[in-house]
């Protein structure tokens, strides 16, 4: 049995230098010095060696509950200050750090203003597909199959007759189909077209006056 407690005393002293945080601590406490303890067990245990060697033993089992409890004590101690002098750096009455926010691009600020502006005098705004039938792009537009915008270096052809679109002008063929006169719209959108000169780097949403005619 002496050599079973000396053991115990090995591995508990080995398991306290591994300690990193108090509720480990706490949970060795139960293990070891608690009431139903392992180190009480054999204290308890002490009954079954014969009555000229339980005096030997009863010094041991002190011996080693009070070095278990002095190793105890000075890591909680350790880990105590440990984390007083963590909350020393912290301090909780300071104002949290705002996460930048980002905002919008400008241009798209302005077509935002000017939608509400159209918005205001009555106008409806129409949006529609990028990819384009060949047919709204250019036909019903009065674009004929020789007109230049159809060649094949200006215009986006995904197939023989879908094109990414080139304008925005589309939405007023098919906003006219669905609805008789007045059209009273506006069809902001993205236009794909290789436009080299300095007229075309902003392709500006099409709009149409209540009689029709283009502004």
């Amino acid at each position: 049995m002496k050599d079973e407690i000396l053991a115990l005393e090995k591995k508990a002293l080995g398991e306290l230098e591994s300690i990193s945080d108090l509720s480990h601590l706490e949970r060795f406490r139960v293990a070891y010095l608690g009431t139903k303890g392992l180190l009480t067990s054999f204290m308890k245990r002490m009954r079954e060696l014969p009555p000229e060697e339980r005096p030997e033993f009863g010094k041991l089992a002190n011996r080693i509950k009070a070095d278990l409890t002095r190793g105890f004590e000075k890591v909680r101690s350790r880990l105590e200050s440990g984390l007083s002098r963590r909350s020393d750096l912290l301090d909780v009455t300071l104002p949290g750090r705002g996460t930048p926010r980002g905002s919008l691009h400008p241009i798209t600020q302005v077509l935002q203003e000017i939608c509400d502006i159209f918005v205001r005098m009555g106008y409806r705004i129409v949006k529609g597909p990028n990819v384009e039938l060949d047919y709204y792009n250019f036909e019903a537009l009065n674009m004929p199959k020789d007109h230049p915008a159809r060649d094949m270096q200006d215009t986006f052809y995904v197939s023989e007759n879908v094109v990414l679109r080139t304008q925005t002008s589309p939405m007023q063929v098919r906003t006219m189909e669905l609805q008789k006169p007045p059209v009273s719209i506006i069809s902001p959108g993205k236009v794909y077209r290789r436009d080299s000169d300095v007229s075309h780097g902003l392709r500006s949403p099409d709009v149409r006056l209540r009689d029709g005619a283009p502004v």
